[in-house]
């Protein structure tokens, strides 16, 4: 099942449009994608703080809460500053493994002005999951995040 990530796109668009407050953003964000992406166990923002990144909104079981940059497939993400797809975890060097359950994954950068700001990472329990689409998809979707996070760099980014 393919993921359509035009009205995806759209929908995020309006929910952002709602409210500008960045945590409730950031939960609804979350959320939307979780519901309308298929074969997923988890999903997650992590927030740079420092050299590390912690956990921030997701939906699934309970995860790593604090994950230090060079570190497994998000710690890589944020560290090169680069879009991790990853077929199958198990043979990731130096992969976190927060739920068993987990074979493939895809991590995404959010970076604005100051750099990478978090990651969202995506979990799925089959290996080879995510496509090249759906990294071009995701992509997208966190780059529009990121710019509806404060149109006004000035004004700074409360939870993120």
């Amino acid at each position: 099942m393919t993921v359509d990530y035009a009205r995806l796109q759209s929908q995020f668009e309006t929910l952002a449009d709602t409210d500008s407050d960045a945590l409730a953003m950031s939960a609804n964000f979350v959320a939307l994608i979780y519901s309308e992406m298929p074969d997923i166990n988890w999903l997650g923002l992590y927030v740079t703080r420092g050299n590390e990144l912690v956990l921030g909104p997701f939906q699934g079981l309970p995860a790593c809460i604090r994950i230090p940059f060079g570190q497994g497939v998000c710690g890589t993400a944020a560290q090169e500053a680069v879009t991790q797809r990853v077929a199958d975890v198990h043979v990731f060097e130096d992969h976190i493994a927060c739920d068993l359950a987990s074979n493939s994954e895809l991590v995404v950068p959010l970076i604005d002005y100051r750099g990478v700001i978090g990651v969202l990472d995506i979990d799925s329990p089959l290996t080879g999951r995510f496509s090249a689409e759906d990294q071009a998809g995701v992509e997208a979707l966190c780059a529009s995040f990121v710019r509806r996070l404060s149109p006004d760099a000035s004004a700074g980014y409360g939870f993120i």
